[in-house]
């Protein structure tokens, strides 16, 4: 695998997740795999059946996995030296507030 999530340029199609990188995540995370599907959407046994190396998922059902994890702080590394990291957040990512609401941040 190639590239990596730091400094992406929009529109460029991110490297797949590996089912190594998916459990390190989860880990990182404290999450369980029901944990993860639930908050992708997903079966748990589809979980279990990716991170084991079991069958040809579906390319989208990764990024689906890989997009939950992302947006809970999880940093995707490949290239030489595939990994996964927590990003350094200030304070928890709380979204945007209902008050705060315009057409500019609906995008």
């Amino acid at each position: 695998m190639t590239g990596s999530d730091e400094g992406q340029q929009s529109g460029h199609v991110a490297a797949p997740m590996s089912p190594a990188q998916s459990r390190a995540a989860r880990g990182l995370l404290g999450w369980s795999e029901a944990d993860l599907a639930a908050k992708a959407g997903l079966d748990a046994s589809f979980v279990r059946a990716f991170e084991a190396g079991q069958g040809d998922p579906a390319a989208g059902q990764i990024e689906v996995l890989r997009s939950v994890l992302m947006r809970a702080g999880a940093v995707f590394t490949n290239g030489n030296s595939p990994g996964v990291r927590l990003e350094q957040r200030a304070s928890p990512d709380e979204g945007t507030r209902l008050g705060d609401l315009t057409t500019e941040n609906d995008r």
